[in-house]
Order: structure tokens, then sequence, then C-alpha cells
């Protein structure tokens, strides 16, 4: 009965998924941005674990900065922030070569493109920070395609949708299966990839542990591997809401002097750069997003609720600390 109740409601979610991409580009602009406040604010109402998540994730982050009132505030916000990203994916047909810089403008990405090479050979390090879903579609169109690993979904019938949607820019998505050594050898060609590295990795998927917020947690560490093992420079980026639906994409400086740094080291180099900009305005963040599952055994202030201690984190952090003794003694 499950199973059919199951394969009954991944039916329904396709059949919704195809009417918006129909719909949705029909709209204006004016008119995505009012359908997503609406919907992120229903989201944020109705998904009361999801909203105690991000409640507590921006209260262990910022402590006191922020009263109770403001941090229901920013938690609706960044409920709405995410679903504009979804919105704005779904009219994202609409957004061609031509007019694409309408929509979207971008900051330091002559800065970027110099010294990469004929071929701007490069790794972009993303965050689920405003519309990242647009990030990568402009790197398409600022000739910048490249192959990136997809996330499947658990309803698979919904990845053919979603991959047509973000390869429209000239992207490449493969499975995550092998993805790592298929972006080893794009990398090893001179070509380009993207990921996201703000998501929280299990210790035994090649993780390294990080400081964010000054809380520890453990992120993926492939970034900095394929740059150890190829050479091509990390460029973080993100997205910013501006005005009237619009968006600044933001390249940040390379990641510098990487030479005889760890991936520890390199990781943090990225979070590093990206962090300011949270701080400055946390809104458009995924804060409903659980980022710090492990906790340290003696954390010297608190973690969220949903964290728990885990041996592989500790040993990965006492690691972590043996390495930077043996350096500091160097």
């Amino acid at each position: 009965m499950r199973s059919r109740w199951k394969r009954i409601r991944y039916r329904l979610e396709w059949l919704g998924l195809v009417l918006a991409t129909k719909l949705i580009p029909l709209f204006s602009r004016e008119a995505c941005y009012h359908i997503a406040r609406a919907a992120g604010s229903l989201l944020s109402f109705v998904d009361r674990q999801r909203y105690e998540v991000a409640f507590n994730n921006l209260e262990v982050a910022f402590g006191g900065r922020f009263s109770p009132q403001e941090r229901g505030q920013l938690v609706r916000e960044s409920f709405q922030h995410f679903a504009r990203t979804m919105v704005d994916l779904l009219w994202s047909p609409r957004l061609t070569h031509e007019n694409f810089s309408q929509y979207i403008e971008v900051q330091n990405f002559e800065e970027t493109a110099r010294d990469t090479g004929p071929e701007r050979s490069l790794m972009i390090a993303c965050y689920h920070y405003s519309n990242f879903e647009w990030l990568s579609l402009a790197c398409g169109f600022l000739d910048l395609k490249g192959t990136i690993i997809s996330q499947e979904f658990k309803n698979s019938s919904l990845d053919p949708i979603f991959k047509t949607l973000r390869e429209r820019s000239g992207h490449q998505l493969v499975p995550r299966e092998r993805g790592i050594t298929r972006l080893y050898k794009v990398l090893r060609r001179k070509g380009r990839t993207a990921m996201l590295v703000d998501l929280t990795v299990p210790p035994s998927q090649g993780a390294v542990a990080i400081n964010c917020f000054g809380l520890q947690t453990s992120v993926t560490s492939a970034h900095a591997w394929l740059h150890g093992r190829t050479g091509v420079p990390i460029v973080p980026a993100h997205t910013e809401p501006l005005a009237n639906g619009r968006y600044r994409l933001v390249f940040h400086p390379k990641i510098e002097t990487s030479a005889g740094m760890t991936l520890q080291q390199v990781a943090q180099a990225c979070w590093d750069s990206f962090e300011p900009y949270v701080q400055k305005n946390p809104a458009p963040w995924l804060w409903m997003y659980k980022h710090w599952r492990y906790r340290p055994a003696h954390p010297d202030r608190p973690y969220p609720f949903y964290a728990n201690f885990y041996r592989p984190f500790e040993n990965m952090l006492e690691s972590s600390k043996t390495v930077a003794t043996d350096e500091a003694k160097s």
C-alpha cells in the first residue's frame, strides 16, 4: 500500500512540475517575485521542522545579535529567497545569451578571467546563497561552461526536467557516481566545473572540518583535492538579490598561495571569502538546512539542537589540530 501511494505521490509531483515549467515562464518578473514571496511565507508557516532548524541556526551563529522577532523575520526571508530561486529556475527558459545581462549584473568577472589561460580553466566554489541556480546559468552565458555533478532526486522522474533547465546555458550535468573522477579528467583537459561547497558531508566521504560562524562543521574537500591534483584555480562566487527581481553575480578573488596548504586550509579559505557576505546580509543563505550535524565532544559554545556527537568527526577535529601543531613547530 505504501509503495502504491508513493508512486501516486511521485506522479503528482512530476505533473505539478511539468505544469509549473509551462506556466511560470508566462509570468512577468514582478509576478514571479510576488509568487515566490507568497510561497516562501507559506512554506515557513507550514514546514515547522525546517523553521525551527533555521531559527536555531541563526541563534547559534549570531548569538544575541538578533532578537527572536528579528530571527523569525530572517527565517521567513530565507524561505522566500529559496522559493525565488526555484521559481526563477522555472522561469529561466526566457533567459538567453543576449538578454541575461538585463537580469544578472556581474562583478569582478574580468579579474576572474585573467590568468586562467586561454581555456579559462577554473573551478567555481558556490554557496546556497540567494539565486545559486542563476549563478550557474550566468556562468554558462559568460562562456564559463563546465561539467557539473548533479544531485539526483528521490523521485527520479523529476531529474530530466531539472537537467534540461540547468543545462540551458551550455553546462553538462553528470551523475554523482564516479563524479569526482569525471571532474578530474575534465580539469586535466583544461575544462571547467562548479560545485556547491557549503553542505554537510559525513567524515567518511572525503570531508574536512572548517570553522563556520565559529562552529566546526564537516564539508566536502573535493574542490581542494581537485585543485591540488590539477592546479586549476578555485574561484568562490555567489549571487546577491537586487531590486526588481534582478541579481548580482559576485566573483571572489582566486584562492591564492595554495601550494603547501592542506585540503582543510583550502576549504577554509573558500569559506572565509564568503562568510563576511552572510554576516552582512544573512537572509539569502539556506538557514533551514542542517549545517552543523556534528558537534565536538566538548564544544566551547552552543551547537544547534539537532547536532550530535560523532566519533569520526571528533577524530577529524583532533587530526586537524595535530597537523596545525606540527606545522607551527616546523
